[in-house]
């Protein structure tokens, strides 16, 4: 059990230290509160723990069916673009503190997890692995395994928020400007690879 959390936490923290969009909002999130990285954590649970169950209770095939790729990708990919363009339009006023976007970090993290199908699918593959080897010592097996792969990405997003909360007001105007739009090209970014990758799923 110890040798599968451990590797559990290692892949865990492979992909939580790679940029994602969630890690991007984070960034934007964290200038008006040092929880935003617990609150998209957590937003981001709502829809993985359920993914999870679902996937050690068979559902894995599911997603493996190219129509469900293409809606995933094209429908998850355009609200993530529409995120993302929110999020450019207003870049100035949010590095100015005049206001933030109208949705808070629980709720980014909770959409920009939905519409991501590479986090879906990496689930419905690599995960599906980890959730079969966690489910060989039962019910316990894999709670563990969720509660480890929940605490990673828990700590690295708070560690992330707390940082940029301490030390955005150090930052010139314009270097926040800057950060908030590489962080909205981004989502704009990883919402047109979405998109592509579910089209090219029923091709």
């Amino acid at each position: 059990m110890l040798a599968l959390l451990a590797s559990v936490f290692v892949i865990s923290l492979s992909g939580a230290l790679m940029p994602g969009p969630v890690f991007a909002t984070v960034l934007t999130k964290s200038c008006k509160s040092p929880w935003a990285g617990a609150q998209a954590s957590l937003g981001h649970a709502v829809i993985e723990v359920p993914l999870i169950l679902l996937i050690s209770w068979g559902a894995a095939s599911f997603f493996d069916h190219a129509a469900v790729k293409f809606i995933l990708g094209v429908a998850g990919g355009a609200m993530v673009v529409w995120m993302g363009i929110g999020m450019f339009r207003a870049r100035k006023v949010i590095a100015s503190e005049q206001k933030d976007r109208s949705y808070n970090a629980f709720t980014a993290g909770l959409m920009l997890s939905a519409g991501n199908p590479f986090f879906i699918l990496w689930w419905a593959t690599v995960g599906a692995l980890l959730i079969s080897k966690a489910a060989e010592f039962g019910a316990g097996g894999l709670w563990a395994l969720i509660l480890t792969h929940w605490l990673t990405d828990l700590i690295w997003l708070s560690i992330v928020s707390w940082i940029v909360f301490k030390t955005h007001r150090l930052w010139a105007p314009a270097f926040q400007t800057a950060v908030f739009t590489l962080c909205s090209l981004l989502l704009i970014g990883f919402g047109g690879w979405f998109m592509i990758s579910g089209l090219q799923a029923v091709n």
